[in-house]
């Protein structure tokens, strides 16, 4: 089959269209003949050399896809030859075909396209994970998420809304408004103005009930302000730094505050399965009538992965970076 192959840890330019073995699905997997996929960071990191994939997954690039069955496993009751499936993957989306476990996949709305379908798995998984999971934020509390236009962001802001939370963000200029158009109540440009003063002006000095944050060291003290008593900080990753210089840890005591990281893809199968079916029944009659929606902000033919890459790399998308596999 074809595929997305890199050709040594690098840039951009290390990523070329070719040939890779055709993989066979287990009694439990089902065989897609992919139609999309989409990029996340971890693509870059694992390009570069710096995120391996894990333990018996593909070494291809690509966590997440959408396309149709080919082949199901003897032991796979839910989906047929014919079915438009998607799903969240360890690796190998960058290819004509990929395996997924049954339990994995779900079935593609109507009313969404293939592109629009692979733009989901990832981003609205890690959301809710953050939000439900994790952050078990509840009707009525308020929730700050930074990087409010980036794929996770856009899926958080509306699982957040739909949970009837009040949601607040960071974003830099240009994406404020794409960030309120989702429904977020109060958009703030970070490069502004400290985003603790902007969060406790607009709650009255109450702050807020959860954080979601990729951020991590820069934005550890301000975080720690903004949440009130009980809060809850849930670290994705740490795309500005992994330290801190200094920390009054008494905060987190008078407030009684929870901090706590995640990451998805080391997950076990059997809690990434959990994950996809919880966020399936609440998620999927959603998307079904259109109160969900997936944010796609370009479609690239992945023979154009290069080009897709370094745009992902110039952190100006808003939403996610889809690759139609033709």
């Amino acid at each position: 089959m074809k595929a997305i192959l890199v050709k040594q840890p690098g840039g951009p330019e290390q990523l070329v269209l070719g040939e890779y073995e055709k993989p066979l699905p287990n009694p439990y997997e089902l065989l897609v003949k992919v139609h999309a996929t989409a990029l996340n960071r971890a693509d870059t990191l694992q390009r570069e050399g710096k995120y391996p994939p894990p333990k018996g997954a593909s070494p291809l690039l690509g966590l997440e896809v959408a396309g149709v069955v080919v082949e199901a496993g003897g032991n796979c009751t839910r989906f047929k030859k014919g079915d438009k499936v998607f799903g969240l993957l360890p690796g190998g989306g960058y290819a004509e075909y990929a395996i997924i476990h049954e339990a994995m996949a779900m079935p593609v709305p109507d009313n969404l396209s293939m592109e629009e379908a692979a733009a989901i798995p990832e981003v609205f998984l890690t959301a809710w994970q953050a939000l439900a999971w994790l952050g078990k934020l509840q009707a009525g509390e308020r929730v700050l998420l930074h990087a409010g236009a980036s794929g996770v962001g856009t899926a958080a802001i509306q699982l957040a809304r739909a949970m009837k939370a009040e949601v607040l963000v960071t974003a830099s200029e240009h994406k404020l408004q794409a960030c309120l158009d989702l429904g977020a109540h109060k958009a703030i440009n970070y490069k502004e103005v400290p985003f603790e003063d902007e969060v406790l002006a607009h709650t009255n000095s109450e702050g807020v009930d959860v954080i979601v944050d990729f951020i991590a060291g820069p934005y550890f003290n301000q975080n720690l302000e903004c949440l009130r008593l009980d809060g809850r900080l849930v670290i994705l990753a740490s795309l500005g730094g992994g330290k801190v210089s200094e920390v009054d840890l008494r905060k987190i005591l008078i407030k009684r505050l929870q901090v706590m990281g995640s990451t998805l893809r080391s997950r076990t199968r059997g809690y990434q399965i959990e994950l996809t079916e919880d966020l399936g029944q609440f998620a999927l009659p959603l998307f079904r009538e259109g109160k969900l929606k997936p944010v796609i902000d370009s479609v690239y033919n992945w023979q154009d992965v290069a080009e897709a890459h370094r745009y992902m790399e110039q952190n100006k998308n808003i939403g996610k970076i889809v690759l139609r596999v033709n």
